[in-house]
This record gives structure tokens, C-alpha cells and sequence, in this order.
């Protein structure tokens, strides 16, 4: 799977089931795994969202169109 094929999906909290935002960037160890993305919070009218962190490990599936990650925030 490439970095771009991730970055067309949806990132879903399965904790509150709301999207969080969309993958911008990912963080690779020495082996090229990957071990924590970086994803743009979804943005209001006048507000950017911000940046998150999300780590591979919280990763609970990634289907066709979503990917499903447990983070309590």
C-alpha cells in the first residue's frame, strides 16, 4: 500500500465514531515500518483543526474507504 493510497481514506475515532481528519504525513523507524501518522484535524469554518499524532499501534482496521482508530482524547 502506498502513502497516497492511505492518504485518500478517512481517519474514524471507533471511541466517539467522529472523524478526526486525513493522513499528511507518516513517520518511519530504521526499517521503513511505519510508526505514527500525522493527521490533519478536520477544519471548521474560520479554524484549522490542527495537527495529530496517531500511532500505528492504534490502528484497529484499515478497510476500503476508512481507517479505524481507537484513540481516547
Amino acid at each position: 500500500m502506498m502513502l497516497s493510497d492511505l492518504q485518500n481514506k478517512d481517519i474514524i475515532n471507533v471511541f466517539d465514531g467522529k472523524k478526526i481528519g486525513s493522513i499528511i504525513d507518516v513517520s518511519l523507524d530504521k526499517e521503513g515500518k511505519i510508526i505514527e501518522m500525522s493527521v490533519q484535524r478536520r477544519r471548521f469554518i474560520f479554524f484549522s483543526g490542527g495537527l495529530s499524532k496517531i500511532k500505528w499501534s492504534q490502528i484497529d482496521k484499515i478497510g476500503k474507504d476508512v481507517i479505524l482508530v481507537n484513540v481516547n482524547t
